[in-house]
């Protein structure tokens, strides 16, 4: 028997995200979460898929689960219930998501010692993702030292971007010694969607030149020229790009500096308000889409405004990724926001027919959980809607890796 089974694992600071994937028909056998690690009221959640715990649905545990060694051996246990268990010879590979990968680590890579110090060092780059990562790393190499676990990096994808694009214009040693440069994000999401898109309009990849907006809490657009990036929205860091749930986005550096020095603010303080206060939530105190468009829809300016500020970030990026890839196939909607605000996307398209872009209202505002096209038949430009498959594009990369 082939092993086929891959668990992909998405370690968050008080969190795990966990799916287990039979590539030999890329299916879904369970999916879960635990969630707030580390409390009294900790939470697992999990579903098996097939077998004989699939007819129960979902099973709910609350109480205490101390560490992330603690949640993954939970998560073991519940697996094993369903006939689903780590230690099953069908197991191939566990694909962990790692946030930075820097410059070091430019496709799926197989944990050893060596990586994982790596990866450990990275920390730096990404303070609040790197280190949980790392962590369910540790505990899954404990839990079955046996079989491979591969790190798959959201930054990897946009590692192709032209030197001239990944550069800032500062000071070329201090930028060296700092490893300062635009990573990018959500690369997996980026990925999996620029391929589907071109399998959505029947055409092969290395054809089709895509923009790809991840419109979700986090935000981002990427051009993706023929399967290929060449530009994307987050930078350093994921603060950089589009407005977001909690995140300012594109924002004149000198800011920072008027916050320090007339505002008093430490760099702490300018950290947690640029990422956690700013966004939506900063500009009108919701970050959920459907709070600002309800609001919106009522009348109540702050709303309105956060949702015009958020609608003209990306027709800027549409119109600056028209002009990166020159001629543009494809602009293609996922996410949560992405694939199911279909305000968002009617609003970031309006008034861009000169670009080639125009909706099928009607096709637009129809929900549905597959790929599909919005855009009006006369249109020159197809305006999809894709939803993203991270864990399938984490899953995929793994099994692909430890297979060939």
């Amino acid at each position: 028997m082939t092993a086929s089974r891959v668990l992909v694992l998405n370690s968050g600071s008080s969190s795990v995200k966990y799916q287990l994937l039979d590539m030999a028909d890329r299916s879904r056998l369970a999916v879960g979460l635990v969630e707030r690690i580390g409390e009294e009221t900790s939470r697992l959640v999990h579903e098996p898929l097939t077998g004989p715990g699939a007819a129960g649905g979902k099973r709910e545990q609350v109480g205490p689960i101390a560490d992330h060694e603690a949640a993954l051996k939970a998560v073991a246990a519940e697996l094993a219930a369903d006939g689903l268990g780590l230690d099953s010879p069908e197991l191939a590979a566990v694909g962990h998501r790692v946030v930075h990968g820097g410059t070091k680590f430019t496709r799926p890579t197989v944990i050893d010692d060596a990586v994982l110090a790596e990866i450990r060092g990275l920390i730096p780059l990404a303070p609040l993702h790197n280190p949980a990562n790392v962590t369910g790393i540790e505990v899954a190499r404990g839990l079955r030292a046996d079989i491979p676990q591969v790190a798959v990096f959201d930054t990897a994808f946009h590692s192709t971007m032209p030197e001239y694009v990944a550069r800032y214009a500062i000071d070329a040693a201090t930028a060296e010694r700092y490893s300062i440069r635009r990573y990018g994000f959500h690369g997996t999401s980026h990925a999996y969607v620029s391929r589907a898109t071109a399998a959505l309009l029947g055409r092969p990849v290395e054809d089709v030149n895509v923009i790809v907006l991840h419109l979700g809490n986090g935000a981002s657009a990427s051009a993706v020229r023929g399967g290929v990036c060449v530009e994307t929205s987050m930078g350093l860091t994921p603060l950089e790009g589009l407005v977001m749930g909690t995140r300012s986005g594109d924002l004149d550096p000198a800011v920072v500096f008027h916050l320090a020095r007339v505002g008093g603010l430490s760099v702490d303080e300018i950290d947690s308000l640029l990422n956690k206060k700013s966004g939506l939530l900063g500009m009108c105190g919701d970050n959920d889409m459907r709070e600002v468009l309800r609001r919106a829809g009522e009348g109540d300016d702050a709303a309105g405004v956060a949702f015009a500020a958020y609608v003209h970030r990306l027709k800027k990026y549409i119109g600056a990724y028209s002009a990166v890839l020159g001629r543009v196939d494809a602009v293609a909607f996922t996410a949560g926001v992405g694939e199911n605000a279909h305000q968002v996307r009617e609003a970031a398209v309006d008034g861009l027919a000169e670009l080639g872009l125009a909706l099928d209202l009607e096709a637009n505002a129809v929900r549905s959980p597959e790929p599909r096209l919005v855009s009006a038949d006369y249109a020159r430009v197809a305006v999809a809607v894709v939803p993203t498959d991270e864990e399938l594009e984490i899953a995929t990369q793994a099994y692909a890796l430890v297979t060939h």
